[in-house]
């Protein structure tokens, strides 16, 4: 039984607090977070204790530490857990600052456990396209096109801490693009638009945003972002290959389509990220359980992380030039 302890009692943390819940093989220990309410309504919930972040990276009685607080406090958190000789994972992103992120991984030992929380590798149907890829069923992968668009824009208060579109929203599909590419990606073009939300815009940030990445053997990966979708949340890849081409569409709440004569009628979309992907994060989890219990190296790894950030900063900098930014090893 791993015993873990929970640092961020937010909406992510409360996905993972159920997760680690509702799992055999795990047991919540403790929660921490900076507002008191929020960390003791998920204790009572989940039958834990409320302890301070910083005891909890250092106890004696918990194996590993889950990290869901805001971005700037990971690497902090990060290093004390792995001071303590405990397994993490964290959401992402790493940091916002790549310097600060090999910094880390410097400090870092060997011996050190530490997963990412990208979830998209983690889902259903992701993962059961990414299986055809590595069965060879449409040849060799050549193009790749993702789509992520939001029901609606977060509040601005969080647009100022999160990174910007790139850093917060897009950095999964950094990371599902290396995911399914199998080569790092070299070079970044980027386009970024303020069309949803005009103080999105005055705030420094893009509501609306696309990326294109080319590898070093010429694939390429096309990423389109949006913060405003008016039919649900949008989640779809397809990827063509020199025998084929592969398709993961958008899930609806059921499959039942009602045809008529006004035309063909499906179930509306999930509607945020928290319904579409709850069965990834259970399926994260349990591979961080198994690599932690078996003593091998969980993935994403603290690499994965600082990868997809170093495309996100890259995309920032290209949408603010006009540049293509070539990314070094």
């Amino acid at each position: 039984m791993l015993r873990i302890g929970l640092l961020g009692c937010g909406r992510i943390g409360q996905v993972h607090a159920r997760s680690i819940f509702l799992s055999r093989q795990a047991k919540l220990v403790a929660v921490a977070d900076a507002i008191q309410d929020s960390a003791t309504r998920l204790a009572d919930e989940y039958e834990a204790e409320v302890r301070d972040a910083n005891a909890i990276c250092i106890a004696s009685d918990i194996d590993a530490i889950l990290i869901g607080t805001p971005t700037d406090t990971h690497v902090d958190f990060i290093l004390a857990a792995a001071q303590a000789g405990k397994a993490t994972l964290c959401e992402k992103p790493f940091d916002l600052d790549t310097g600060r992120i090999k910094g880390c991984l410097q400090q870092l030992s060997p011996e050190t456990v530490l997963m990412f929380g990208f979830q998209r590798r983690f889902d259903p149907h992701f993962g059961a396209l990414n299986v055809e890829i590595e069965k060879g069923s449409i040849g060799e992968v050549e193009m790749i096109n993702l789509i992520s668009r939001d029901p609606c824009p977060p509040p601005l208060s969080y647009i100022a801490r999160s990174g910007g579109i790139f850093a917060d929203m897009m950095i999964h599909d950094f990371d599902m693009a290396r995911f399914l590419l199998k080569e790092e990606p070299i070079s970044v073009q980027a386009m970024g638009a303020a069309l949803v939300d005009p103080a999105i815009g005055a705030a420094g940030d893009f509501d609306s945003a696309v990326v294109q990445l080319q590898t070093a053997s010429g694939k390429i990966c096309q990423i389109s972002c949006s913060r405003r979708a008016t039919y649900g949340y949008d989640q779809r890849v397809e990827v063509h290959g020199s025998q084929g081409a592969l398709q993961a569409q958008n899930q609806h709440e059921n499959a039942v389509k009602l045809t008529n004569a006004e035309g063909f009628h499906d179930a509306p979309l999930v509607n945020f990220f928290l319904e579409r992907y709850l069965p990834a994060y259970r399926a994260e989890l349990d591979h961080f359980i198994e690599a932690v219990s078996n003593g091998v190296t969980p993935s994403p790894s603290g690499y994965d992380a600082l990868k997809a950030q170093m495309l996100a900063e890259a995309a920032m900098k290209s949408a603010k030039t006009g540049e293509t930014i070539h990314i070094e090893d």
